[in-house]
C-alpha cells in the first residue's frame, strides 16, 4: 500500500510541475492591476491531457490515503 502511495505521489508531483503557468500576472493581483487571471481559457491538446491525468492522480492519491487510514 505504501509503495502505491509513493508512486502515485511522485507521479502527481511530476504532472503538477508539467502544467503550464496560467497566472502570468500574479504580482498585479496584489498591486490591483488589471489582469486576466480568472479569464476563461480553454485547454487543448496536451495541456488538456495533463490536466485530466493530474485530476485522476489526485483522486487516486486521496483514495489511497483514505484506504491506508483504515487498514
Amino acid at each position: 500500500m505504501e509503495t502505491a502511495l509513493l508512486v502515485v505521489s511522485i507521479l502527481l508531483i511530476i504532472m503538477v510541475l508539467l502544467q503550464s503557468v496560467k497566472a502570468d500576472g500574479g504580482p498585479q493581483i496584489i498591486s490591483g492591476g488589471q489582469s486576466e487571471l480568472f479569464a476563461n481559457r480553454k485547454e487543448r491538446g496536451s495541456e488538456l491531457v495533463i490536466t485530466r491525468i493530474t485530476a485522476l492522480l489526485g483522486f487516486a492519491f486521496f483514495l489511497l490515503c483514505l484506504v491506508s487510514m483504515f487498514i
